[in-house]
């Protein structure tokens, strides 16, 4: 018997005719041994199942959350057993009544109108709870199940997903909505990893096309090699910037002269635009000097970008990008889309005309996009439709998840559509974008150039100033540079994460960086005060293992139980939303009950064996709460400043 199964097994026993095995079997997708609840729903299923007359396949699917602690662990809403012959209000009552009292696991419900709500007895929940943290410890909440392809045969192996995330332009700055796009990519290759997939995370950069060309023609007048080695992607961007204002005014020197009559062709001819267009072709025609040139920028770029990565705890298991899309493949594959009639020429250029493609409504939705320009020339969905191909054949995914702006809906639906016109709607389906809205207001405090290292820079510097205000605990922290940055990144990520992914939001530097409301550096207090208390008690893992559980009886230590335990329910939850904010607010919702629990539940200078369970209680906690801003992609700090922590 391991550790875990033996609370696991009291629990089972204390409940007459139920087991482990006959749970699994008798209703999908349940795993009581890592998900109390769905040992507790079950339970529930069976006895309402005796009270009501309805058959448990259709109560257990009922069984929801609820709101609030208050409001109960579980609920039933009456209706949804389409019970005839009596009104629902009637039925809530009359099935309160008929609840046994001697339920071992549950209290008789409570009755709000159409609603029963169920709350869990507190011994039972304790004893059970706080061992499975214990053994689970980093997996708790997790089921790799989720991931597999059957998760009655193992040996089928994982599904495969894809997250392309980030993507950002070399030689650009790293603007706003890349930085939604690495924190939201981020969380859901974390979300699916935990849940047992194969996660293949890509970085599709924007490294190809005519600003190249642009970009040597500038490196080659005004570079300088030691600025290039120490800052690749500022001194890139300093070049680009300085070459665009150039061409612009060439441009408009060119426009004047023409409209006042003069022969302006031989400018034209060698005018930057063209040196650029000239430049660029030569990396198509895979000149070897200026492929060289180009790969050197790509590199340098992506060397920089995996150490601002590593920050956010971010890596990448493919840098790809347009660059990467070959001639050939775009061919064939607007061939293929000649040879299907999907597209049709247009003055030289090849569109699609949706509306002649798909009915009603949708068809004149999708619109009329260009894939090949008159020059022949490929556009971006040419290339997207390319890339999402080479990348089934490659990866053979299960899924792929593209987290791009919302600006990106019809670009991204036109893709996935033209996959389905091109006779792969098997792949199609597999596809999904995750959008989301603006970031307001994002400025830095040297500027308007929004790199993200700039972003990051200013915001730990916050965090520094708002540290030293606390002499004492600033003193205790061995590198308080380094603190001061994973605070200043958890306060970008939990602005980030706060709302609904589509929902923009203003960048407000002095809300995220408080102490105060539900915020990054709040999340990072709640886990270092865990771990201070911890310190002080100085209690080894082996006396906690010993500790008596029976002793918690506090309502809320019984509620921080409660909290725990609903956690493996966010994870699934989480993978039905895939909203961030679904982490967060049960995140928030475990620290406000465990900031109003310390006055009730002193752990240092209380009686032995009672220290020994309260700290067995925190210590449980301390492992949900790091196990949740992990997934959200934070580092939990163990010591920890903020102006008036107390010591």
């Amino acid at each position: 018997m391991t550790a875990v199964a033996a609370p696991i097994d009291q629990l089972v026993k204390q409940v007459d005719g139920l087991n482990l095995d006959a749970v699994k079997a008798k209703f999908p997708d349940t795993y009581p041994d890592l998900n109390l609840m769905d040992l507790y729903r079950a339970h529930l299923a069976n006895v309402l199942s005796e009270v009501t007359g309805v058959d448990t396949a259709l109560i257990y699917p009922n069984l929801g959350w609820t709101s609030g602690l208050d409001k109960g662990d579980i609920a039933l809403p009456v209706p949804s057993l389409r019970v005839k012959g009596k009104k629902p209000d009637e039925l809530a009552q009359e099935w309160a009544a008929k609840f046994p009292d001697t339920d071992p696991l549950f209290t008789k419900p409570t009755v709000s109108q159409i609603h029963l709500s169920f709350f869990v007895k507190a011994s039972p929940l304790v004893n059970a709870v706080i061992p499975l943290v214990q053994h689970k410890g980093a997996e708790y909440g997790f089921n790799k199940a989720d991931g597999l392809k059957d998760p009655k045969d193992p040996s089928k192996g994982q599904k495969r997903i894809i997250v392309e995330f980030s993507s950002p332009n070399i030689a650009k700055p790293f603007h706003a909505g890349h930085l939604r796009s690495t924190i939201i990519g981020g969380f859901l290759s974390n979300l699916y990893a935990g849940a047992g997939w194969d996660v293949i995370r890509i970085n599709y950069l924007g490294d190809w096309g005519k600003q190249y060309g642009l970009l040597a023609l500038a490196y080659e007048k005004y570079g300088d090699e030691e600025a290039l080695q120490k800052d690749p992607i500022n001194h890139l961007f300093q070049l680009y910037v300085r070459i665009n204002t150039e061409m612009t005014a060439e441009k408009e020197e060119l426009t004047k002269r023409k409209e006042a009559g003069e022969d302006v062709s031989a400018l034209e001819a060698n005018s930057l635009d063209e040196q650029a267009r000239r430049y660029f072709k030569k990396m198509t025609d895979r000149d070897a000097d200026a492929l060289a040139m180009w790969k050197r920028f790509r590199d340098l770029s992506i060397v920089r970008y995996k150490d601002t990565y590593a920050r956010l705890n971010i890596h990448f298991d493919e840098y790809s990008g347009e660059s990467q899309v070959s001639e050939e493949a775009m061919n064939k594959v607007g061939n293929l889309m000649e040879e299907k009639k999907i597209c049709k020429e247009d003055k030289g250029a090849q569109l699609i005309d949706f509306s002649e493609l798909v009915p009603g409504k949708e068809g004149k939705r999708l619109e009329k996009p260009l894939v090949r320009k008159r020059d022949g020339t490929a556009l971006y969905l040419t290339r997207d439709i390319s890339e999402l191909l080479g990348r089934h054949e490659k990866y053979n995914f299960d899924k792929m998840i593209y987290v791009v702006a919302s600006a990106q809906d019809l670009h991204l639906r036109q893709l996935f559509k033209i996959i389905e016109l091109l006779g792969y709607k098997d792949i199609a389906d597999k596809c999904q974008h995750i959008n989301f809205g603006l970031v307001l207001g994002m400025s830095t405090r040297k500027g308007t150039v929004k790199f993200l290292d700039d972003i990051l820079r200013d915001v730990a510097d916050k965090m520094h100033e708002v540290m030293k205000k606390n002499e004492n605990k600033y003193s205790q922290i061995e590198d308080p540079l380094a603190t001061a940055d994973v605070l200043g990144i958890s306060s970008v990520m939990v602005q980030d994460m706060s709302g609904k992914r589509i929902n923009n939001y203003t960048f407000n530097m002095e809300t995220m960086t408080s102490f105060e409301g539900d915020t990054g550096p709040y999340l990072q207090y709640a886990h270092a005060r865990l771990n201070s208390i911890r310190r002080k008690a100085g209690v080894s893992d082996e006396e906690l293992a010993t500790a008596d559980l029976s002793l918690l009886t506090e309502t809320s230590a019984i509620n921080l139980c409660r909290h725990m335990a609903g956690w493996p329910d966010v994870v699934k939850n989480t993978l039905k939303t895939l909203e961030p904010t679904t982490v967060l607010t049960y995140l928030f919702k475990l620290t406000h009950a465990l900031s109003s629990s310390y006055d009730q539940l002193q752990v240092v200078g209380s009686e032995p064996e009672l220290m020994k369970a309260r700290l067995a209680l925190y210590t449980a906690v301390q492992t949900v709460l790091a196990n949740g801003m992990r997934l959200i992609g934070l580092s939990p700090v163990d010591r920890y400043v903020s102006p008036g922590a107390p010591d």
